[in-house]
């Protein structure tokens, strides 16, 4: 996706109000902010009897390191687009000095729930696994997403022992998140949550629960930075709100960056990179 901004995205990020919530602590400085970084195309991450081979691409910045890691998710109601859609805010977070795994995953309606968490899971298991050829530190990684991204990002930050679909090894550190649907109870009736679950919220209400990071969240979840556009009808600021609250309440670091006259769309576009990096640095670095 051609992330160039037109006149008239540009104008809104101009008047835009931005509404900021959660302690806005001191940005480190980072002195690899200037990196360039090389991409190694088509790395497939699951293993050999996976149920679909999938690929991720890595920029990975020029230096010694060590470099922190995220892993970035792109979205597309679980049913379309490809990692293509990520490609602009990759390069931007590894010339910040990140490792990125910019990584496919297995789509809807084809593939259900949690067959995606699956995926995100191995990706971060092998990005673990290769930690050390990328000199990122095995303690260091993170999630970052956008709207169904976001949703898997998150899913896979919050998704902990105790939990039905975890995975030891699968953790991360830190997320960020923007335009994330955190409920899918939400949406019970909705086509595109529907297509992802392939079971109806009536018929399976323990499963849809556990398709939704608000309903996961624990003390020992990771900081988390969540973005969102306040005319986001596509996906309700109300989504954020919950979020914010839930991390709140047990207790884990959170902020929440509100975009005033921002909907779904426009959101995507004017990702506020340089604050989700700062978020990171706080954390990882």
């Amino acid at each position: 996706m051609n992330r160039k901004l037109p006149i008239a995205l540009a104008s809104l990020l101009l008047s835009a109000c931005v509404s900021h919530q959660g302690q806005l602590g001191d940005a480190k400085s980072n002195p690899l902010a200037a990196l360039d970084a090389s991409v190694i195309h088509n790395v497939v991450y699951t293993p050999t009897n996976w149920p679909q081979p999938l690929a991720a691409d890595l920029y990975v910045p020029e230096g010694a390191g060590p470099f922190p890691a995220v892993v970035m998710i792109h979205g597309g109601g679980w049913m379309s687009r490809t990692r293509n859609d990520m490609d602009s805010i990759s390069h931007s977070v590894a010339a910040r000095g990140y490792v990125v795994m910019n990584v496919s995953y297995r789509l809807a309606p084809q593939w259900r729930f949690p067959a995606q968490l699956q995926d995100i899971q191995q990706a971060i298991l092998w990005l673990r696994a290769n930690a050390a050829m990328y000199k990122v530190p095995t303690d260091r990684i993170a999630m970052w997403g956008y709207s169904a991204g976001a949703h898997l990002a998150a899913l896979a930050a919050v998704t902990g022992p105790g939990d039905r679909q975890f995975i030891a090894g699968a953790r991360v550190q830190a997320l960020v998140a923007g335009g994330t649907p955190v409920d899918l109870r939400y949406y019970t009736e909705g086509p595109l949550t529907n297509s992802l679950m392939g079971v109806a919220y009536a018929d399976a209400p323990d499963m849809w629960r556990d398709a939704s990071p608000v309903a996961l969240v624990t003390a020992d979840d990771p900081p988390t930075f969540l973005y969102h556009g306040t005319l986001d009808f596509t996906v309700g600021v109300k989504n954020a709100h919950s979020m914010y609250d839930a991390l709140n309440a047990a207790q884990v670091p959170a902020e929440l960056v509100l975009y005033r006259g921002l909907e779904h769309f426009s959101m995507f576009f004017l990702t506020p990179i340089e604050r989700g990096v700062e978020f990171l640095d706080r954390y990882l670095r």
